[in-house]
């Protein structure tokens, strides 16, 4: 009786990292990320309604776009939009060391009667969104603001480079659900690299830009559903995009993980700084300060007698 030959390999899900690549004759460079676990782990931790989960979980895709360029492993990268008096009170999410987290305060009242499908400009109004990056090394902080005024969160990260930076860039996400439901959240960001530095003229003085139109072009052709299908591996987006360019480099993988850095000995240190009448009136009528971190949802329950011994 013969033997059964099992030729097909099985196929995992890509999820929860990043790949960085480069396009040397367009002097561009690229990421790609897709998220899955990490990203449904950020979101469980809240019981945030659909509008409100979608925009986080392209929000952390972008972090981790964004995240993932810096070039000290110790460094940060934070992302915070702002309203004032808008649906949207504030978003935060942030990158460090492959680790992200994120949340969202907002108006719940406010916000369901916007209906299933509400635009950026219904959910922050007059916003803005920041983007700053912190090299711990060196101590250097870059931060830059631009309003919320795009038709998405991708555009004002675009516009961020745009006028901080002056570099050009694109931004695409893609959101998605897997087999059980969860969402999918990917991305692409693709960035002309900066000139100048051996006496060529600084990109930003040129009208025109032909090898980075070019890598934009190709870009924009990628869809949300791509960036977002767990079977799709990374590298084979990238090949997809420019497989019929002379070189593409794909650069190392950064593994990605949820990471909140809520302790609970730090927050007994930051409370142990306010006066001992502030932390009297702290506590409740047990001598417990209950501190809750609004990145993960975790309770800490301090007792006042601990903290100030």
């Amino acid at each position: 009786m013969g033997s059964l030959i099992l030729s097909d390999t099985v196929r995992l899900p890509d999820l929860d990292r990043a790949i960085g690549f480069t396009l040397p004759d367009h002097h561009a460079r690229g990421r790609v990320v897709r998220l899955g676990p990490v990203a449904q782990s950020i979101l469980a931790a809240h019981a945030y309604p659909a509008p409100i989960e979608k925009l986080l979980a392209e929000t952390l895709a972008l972090t981790a776009l964004l995240g993932t360029t810096l070039k000290e492993a110790e460094g940060q990268l934070t992302l915070q939009a702002q309203t004032q008096g808008g649906i949207i009170r504030l978003m935060v999410c942030d990158y460090k060391h492959g680790e992200l987290r994120g949340y969202v305060d907002f108006d719940a009242d406010r916000l369901a009667e916007l209906g299933e499908d509400p635009s950026l400009f219904a959910m922050f109004g007059q916003g803005y969104l920041a983007i700053t990056f912190d090299q711990v090394t060196s101590g250097e902080r870059y931060q830059g603001i631009v309003p919320l005024d795009g038709d998405s969160i991708a555009a004002a990260a675009e516009s961020y480079f745009l006028q901080s930076e002056q570099i050009p860039s694109l931004v695409r996400l893609g959101i998605g659900v897997d087999d059980n439901g969860q969402r999918i959240a990917g991305g692409i960001f693709l960035q002309h690299l900066p000139e100048g530095e051996e006496g060529r003229e600084r990109l930003h003085v040129r009208l025109d830009h032909p090898e980075w139109h070019h890598v934009e072009a190709l870009g924009s052709t990628m869809g949300p559903d791509e960036l977002a299908d767990p079977m799709v591996p990374l590298e084979t987006l990238v090949w997809r995009l420019f497989n019929e360019e002379r070189e593409v480099r794909i650069l190392a993988t950064t593994d990605l993980s949820r990471g909140c850095r809520c302790d609970r000995d730090y927050i007994a240190g930051v409370i142990s700084r306010f006066p001992e009448e502030e932390r009297a009136a702290m506590a409740d009528e047990n001598g417990i300060i209950t501190v809750d971190c609004a990145f993960c949802a975790t309770k800490f329950p301090l007792a006042v007698a601990d903290i100030a011994s």
